[in-house]
């Protein structure tokens, strides 16, 4: 069997449909169908229903999928980092995800990319911003702190860092002075990345603090506004630790000790398996993952 028919059928039992692989893999439709027939004729069973809609695997499809999906995916990914070490590597990358992490974290390890020759050009997201550029293909690689969800990515743990809950040195003595730590708490104006309260949430959930009717003083979905701002005494937050590190060792800001326990957030790498082929997309995830991995900070 030939790697090309195995990557196209892959690509026809991820995206369900015929068109979508034949856009995927810059191929002819009728190319994509010859593909899946000439396999078909090795496996020995049909590995596609047709419908009005696209396809539908048989379980022979599953089973062959099961069996080489992932390893096909490393296969190509080790060609391409390899064509990237003994060729030109450059090009466009287009990376999209969290603005603040693109960058406090980000940006100071793209210098080896820049040096290879290749040009980076960094956009901003939520998750779901984040798989629909990949999906479409408008983006290379993708950081998020949302789990993938969709089969057709895949991902890898990127940074792991502790959420914690900060305020500037005057907030931080009123609330500890306060008869009823929650009561104070909760009294303070709260600076939060969107309504949906989704880091502050987990914070207090895991604190076993009770906030049904908490709104928001301010929202915004870069978390250095909510720094600058708690920097100049109003409210408080939670915010990854490495966006408060500096601000925590200069005296600017001070921890609020939780009552029980602090959180975590889980940032991802994010790639399409297609997109891997291209030598400067495999290069830069070989890259980032290595300088960006385990570097996250843990807040005592």
């Amino acid at each position: 069997m030939s790697l090309v028919r195995l990557r196209t059928f892959i690509e026809v039992y991820r995206q369900r449909s015929i068109s979508a692989a034949a856009r995927m893999l810059n191929l002819t439709q009728p190319a994509v169908s010859q593909h899946i027939a000439g396999l078909e004729v090795a496996v020995g069973r049909p590995l596609f229903e047709r419908q009005v809609n696209g396809v539908s695997p048989t379980s022979a499809a599953d089973e062959l999928a099961a069996d080489i999906g992932d390893k096909l995916d490393a296969v190509e990914a080790a060609l391409a980092s390899a064509r990237a070490r003994s060729r030109d590597v450059s090009g466009a990358l287009q990376l999209i995800g969290h603005t603040d992490f693109m960058a406090e974290n980000l940006a100071p390890e793209l210098a080896p990319l820049l040096e290879a020759g290749i040009r980076v050009r960094m956009h901003t997201g939520d998750g779901p911003m984040v798989t629909q550029m990949l999906l479409e293909g408008h983006c290379d690689l993708g950081i998020s702190a949302h789990p993938v969800t969709d089969s057709r990515l895949k991902s890898e743990i990127l940074l792991t860092d502790k959420v914690i809950a900060v305020a500037s040195p005057a907030v931080v003595e009123r609330i500890e002075q306060a008869a009823e730590f929650n009561k104070a708490l909760l009294n303070e104006p709260l600076l939060a990345y969107n309504l949906e309260l989704s880091l502050v949430d987990a914070w207090l959930n895991a604190n076993r603090i009770d906030a049904p009717n908490l709104i928001p003083a301010m929202v915004g979905q870069d978390l250095r506004a909510h720094r600058n701002l708690l920097v100049q005494g109003i409210g408080w937050s939670v915010l990854p630790h490495f966006l408060c590190e500096k601000q925590l060792n200069s005296g600017e800001l001070k921890f609020i000790p939780p009552p029980r326990t602090n959180t975590e957030i889980i940032y991802y790498l994010i790639w399409l398996p297609s997109a891997l082929r291209q030598p400067r997309v495999a290069h830069a995830r070989t890259v980032l993952l290595g300088s960006l991995q385990g570097d996250g900070e843990v807040c005592s």
